[in-house]
């Protein structure tokens, strides 16, 4: 079954031995029952989630999703272990400038997941990673088999994707401060 959801082999990855052998099934229940993942699922909740993920080991260095892509985004990762850097190609620029980096617990292509459109950021493992994957057809056969969880997990994502763009209104808001206090003393300094 779990090879039929999980065709697509992630640049730079490792498959694990398969899902009868998933040691990692219990941190990824666990990193989804933390408070910092906003899931507010139950430790057998979890577990009944992360049977619908694949374990992957990404080495160090492997950039996982890549900014712009459109094809293969319907997947996102939970990091179990290592760190990730989040990087931006900011109009007029050539080179990526980093985000943010994250470790354990955090969760990377969840827009894709959701809506299948280009990357927005890319991810690049700034160490070896341990993490689990989550496919688009996963979380349909979990949204089948358990829609009562498959929902909660869908509002779970939700939350996070809120969270981040709560904070990058806070930024935007700053820029625009920041631009307008520029053109005032450029104004101040080159008079009409």
């Amino acid at each position: 079954m779990f090879k039929n959801l999980f065709r697509r082999q992630l640049p730079g990855t490792v498959d694990s031995v398969g899902p009868a052998d998933f040691p990692e099934l219990d941190t990824a229940a666990e990193l989804l029952t933390a408070p910092s993942a906003m899931m507010q699922l139950s430790l057998a909740e979890a577990r009944a989630v992360a049977r619908y993920m694949r374990p992957r080991f990404i080495r160090e260095g492997t950039v996982f999703i890549r900014e712009g892509d459109a094809e293969g985004t319907g997947f996102m990762v939970l990091v179990l272990d290592g760190e990730v850097t989040v990087e931006n190609i900011v109009v007029s620029r050539v080179s990526p400038i980093t985000v943010t980096v994250l470790g354990a617990g955090s969760m990377h292509g969840e827009l894709g997941l959701i809506d299948g459109l280009p990357r927005s950021a890319s991810c690049t493992a700034s160490s070896d990673l341990h993490c689990v994957t989550l496919t688009r057809e996963g979380m349909l056969q979990l949204l089948k088999d358990e829609p009562k969880l498959g929902a909660k997990l869908m509002m779970a994502i939700a939350m996070s994707v809120a969270g981040r763009l709560r904070d990058n209104t806070e930024k935007l808001k700053k820029y625009v401060q920041l631009t307008m206090a520029m053109q005032q003393e450029i104004d101040h300094l080159m008079p009409a």
